[in-house]
């Protein structure tokens, strides 16, 4: 109640969503470390999601794996990870940042479950609000798909255990959108919009693994 109260108190005048549900395998066992002053548990892991799909092209089941960098902060990492291990299931909740440390567009961890070692399928799920903060291009892929890319701006507000305060956050994400709702988006929106996007946490094939959100639904608030 009272972290409620101070996320209330210092609530961000233009505060969005951003919500990150991920089940998946520890990549390795995670590395648990303590600041000083005060004194305060932190723990970096990586999760590991796979996604299966058909391929028309070619008749056969694919799959991929995403490896998502997650960071958690506080009294949680030791009632939930001092005895995981390598190959556990973990369930994770949490919100996107950029870390200040190595500059990656990370996950910060508010909540974590882990499981005994074995297969589950998996679960991306990311909900984010925000507004458009660039020209919104529509291109036609290789397998003559339709695809709409674009950033989006949200303005976040994350109690940190660390200082005892509630920052202000800043993130901007890359999305991509497909098919019909590609087209709606470069119709109805512009540069400036709010949005409401639910979707898959992804990356960008390069060396800094920039995330990427792939669309499943939009909203457009204003139409």
């Amino acid at each position: 109640m009272q972290l409620l109260w101070i996320l209330m108190k210092h609530a961000h005048p233009h505060n969005h969503l951003c919500s990150l549900t991920l089940l998946g395998n520890l990549v390795a066992k995670p590395d648990i470390r303590y600041l000083a002053n005060p004194v305060v548990a932190v723990a970096e892991f990586t999760v590991a999601t796979h996604h299966k799909w058909f391929d028309k092209n070619t008749n056969a089941k694919k799959e991929w794996t995403h490896f998502h960098t997650v960071k958690m902060i506080g009294d949680v990492v030791e009632k939930t990870l001092n005895f995981a291990d390598k190959g556990d299931v973990v369930l994770i909740q949490g919100h996107l940042v950029d870390s200040i440390k190595t500059r990656q567009q990370i996950i910060h961890a508010t909540y974590a479950h882990t499981y005994a070692k074995g297969f589950v399928p998996s679960i991306n799920q990311i909900k984010l609000s925000g507004v458009i903060c660039s020209a919104i291009k529509l291109v036609e892929t290789a397998n003559h798909k339709k695809l709409a890319e674009c950033t989006i701006r949200s303005h976040l507000s994350a109690f940190s255990p660390n200082h005892q305060t509630v920052r202000h956050l800043t993130i901007e994400r890359t999305i991509h959108v497909w098919g019909k709702q590609a087209e709606y988006l470069v119709e109805s929106a512009t540069v400036d919009d709010e949005i409401i996007i639910d979707g898959n946490l992804s990356y960008i094939n390069n060396k800094d693994k920039t995330q990427l959100i792939d669309v499943q639904q939009l909203v457009l608030p204003k139409t």
